[in-house]
């Protein structure tokens, strides 16, 4: 099975969240998808243009690329970076099989806790898929997540606590802002072992694996 299928992805909209990895998995999502549909990646939020994909910045441009499967549309912000598409989410749906959306930032961390105004989450979202990055765990709260506070809180931890399993699924279920996850960066028996007893605290969609390693299989 492909990743787009053990992580249930549905046609239409899905929001990608939590930690680090969102970007390379709509790469690579957006690469098995457009063998046999029509996609786009784009954000919510902020983020880098893809180098190796066509992109629309404007309504004309994505007009110019209907024939391509896969593009990324976004307009101009700040620094390089794309921000929200020329048209509405609910117009892209109309136009691409499968629009997925980076709804998140990190800073690169691995963990994620929220603030108030995130996720950027599109009402239209038929999937919100959260992220984690499993080089996180057994690192100090305050250097594994972003916003490091709120994921303390959340956890019932101090700063200078190591991330767990634990740690991680009572922040997600605090949350609850997913209805799938995966487990990115799993390239160790330790990064898989915390995998696995994360996925036996969740009830919902798991897979683990590697982006970098191209290795993936389905925990729940």
């Amino acid at each position: 099975m492909e990743l787009w299928e053990l992580l249930e992805i549905p046609t239409g909209i899905t929001a990608v969240i939590g930690g680090g990895g969102k970007t390379s998995l709509l790469r690579a999502l957006g690469r098995e998808l457009s063998r046999r549909h029509r996609v786009v990646l784009c954000t919510t939020t902020k983020i880098y243009p893809f180098p190796d994909l066509p992109c629309a910045r404007t309504e004309a441009e994505l007009s110019a690329l209907a024939g391509e499967p896969l593009i990324c549309t976004g307009t101009d912000a700040p620094g390089g970076k794309l921000t929200v598409p020329p048209v509405s989410l609910t117009e892209l749906a109309r136009i691409y099989d499968y629009v997925l959306v980076e709804a998140d930032g990190s800073a690169g961390r691995p963990m994620k806790a929220h603030a108030a105004h995130e996720p950027v989450i599109p009402p239209e979202a038929r999937r919100r898929l959260l992220v984690v990055g499993a080089s996180g765990f057994g690192l100090p709260i305050e250097t594994a997540a972003h916003r490091p506070e709120r994921y303390a809180a959340l956890a019932g931890a101090a700063l200078t606590d190591p991330v767990t399993s634990r740690t991680q699924a009572s922040v997600m279920l605090a949350e609850n802002l997913h209805d799938s996850v995966y487990l990115n960066q799993a390239e160790t028996p330790t990064a898989w072992a915390a995998a696995e007893e994360l996925t036996r605290r969740l009830d919902c969609p798991v897979a683990a694996g590697s982006l970098h390693q191209g290795v993936f299989r389905r925990l729940r």
